[in-house]
């Protein structure tokens, strides 16, 4: 992949829900040629793009450059093709690979048999052998068959998009920074009003939050896999990384509070907000349900995620959301506000009339995002 020498083609995978959010997202950025399909957004472009997309966009999970398609039925069949491909370029020096392999409506339904297949033919074009890596450890292939159509790919994000490196410190059930992010692009959130989380744990809501209104790209802090790759262009990548850093804004006009009950909780955010660089438009601080009161001179967008699932009994859920929605309803009058809720919860558990904006899985509980002005 040459700098700027063809168009290649690139996967965006993208949690389940936020597809659309995420294909505008693509188009802010500059980025064209976006295409939905299931499990994300499939682009063309410039190796910038690839760079692009990994250093400034909030959704993805990762970005993914599509090797080679090829069509088989029998097992033996994918060594010949995989052993085409140039490997060289992505697997400098790794003796451990890991493959995931999906497959559907195909003869070929045993993955675990097309992963060896798959490592036979990197095998083959890297004339040494290279043997599944365990864990998480070792660069990333992705297969995906349908029928006798097979996709393969290579991850070019390294660690997931979600980790943004400011979060060293966690509280229970964190949710993830892309899906906080999406969250906020799905509820349109631009920085021009003060922000609040009731119940923001380790902060991440209230930081991507911030992230977003003072304009600093998510990458900025990580690094990526394909900064190892051999055909890693440090000329465009230093262009693209100086265009991420310059889309900084020294402030917004409204202020990111985060209130907690437990002060450890409390510490986390702070120490996160410092590592992300937005610590001086954060306000974080100790406060329990029943003394949480408006922090800003005028209404603002509130987002919380209440416990439910193992962090609370399913029977204690409505209670919460009744008291939670009460004290809302009293406290917070103009405020635009957005709930995550699981799904066994009805609509009225918050005691308003509610609008479902998205519906997704965190930590394998289906959820949805409502929203109410009070």
């Amino acid at each position: 992949m040459p700098r700027s020498a063809s168009c290649h083609r690139f996967f965006a995978v993208i949690p389940p829900g936020f597809e659309e959010v995420a294909r505008n997202e693509f188009l802010a950025s500059g980025i064209r040629g976006c295409v939905t399909e299931p499990g994300g957004i499939s682009f063309s472009g410039a190796i910038e793009d690839l760079y692009r997309a990994n250093l400034r966009l909030r959704t993805p999970t990762r970005i993914l450059v599509r090797i080679g398609s090829f069509r088989a039925s029998y097992l033996t069949e994918i060594v010949d093709h995989v052993a085409r491909y140039p490997w060289e370029v992505y697997l400098i020096g790794s003796d451990s690979v890991r493959v995931r392999a999906a497959s559907h409506k195909s003869r070929l339904y045993h993955t675990g048999a097309v992963a060896e297949r798959i490592l036979g033919g990197i095998s083959r074009r890297l004339g040494r052998p290279v043997h599944p890596a365990s864990g998480e450890d070792g660069p990333l292939i992705l297969v995906r068959i349908l029928g006798d159509s097979c996709e393969v790919s290579v991850d070019s994000s390294g660690a997931p998009l979600h980790r943004r490196g400011y979060r060293i410190a966690v509280a229970s059930a964190p949710i993830r920074e892309n899906l906080a992010a999406g969250i906020l692009l799905v509820l349109g959130w631009t920085g021009d009003a003060p922000f609040l989380d009731p119940l923001c744990g380790s902060g991440t809501f209230v930081i991507e939050a911030a992230l977003m209104a003072s304009g600093i790209a998510p990458g900025l802090s990580r690094s990526f896999a394909c900064e190892t790759w051999r055909n890693f262009d440090p000329e465009a990548w230093h262009v693209v990384r100086a265009e991420a850093a310059d889309l900084g804004r020294p402030d917004s006009t409204g202020g990111m509070f985060g209130r907690d009950q437990d002060p450890e909780a409390v510490d986390a955010a702070r120490g996160n907000a410092e590592r992300a660089g937005v610590r001086a438009l954060t306000d974080f601080a100790v406060c329990g349900l029943e003394d949480l009161k408006s922090p800003a001179t005028r209404p603002g967008l509130i987002v919380a995620n209440p416990p439910y699932g193992v962090r609370i009994a399913s029977s204690d859920t409505h209670g919460f959301c009744r008291r939670f929605g009460e004290i809302l309803s009293r406290r917070f009058t103009g405020w635009r506000c957005a709930v995550l809720l699981p799904a066994w919860i009805p609509d009225h558990a918050l005691g308003r009339p509610v609008r479902t904006l998205v519906a997704f899985s965190h930590g394998g509980i289906r959820v949805r995002l409502v929203e109410f002005m009070i």
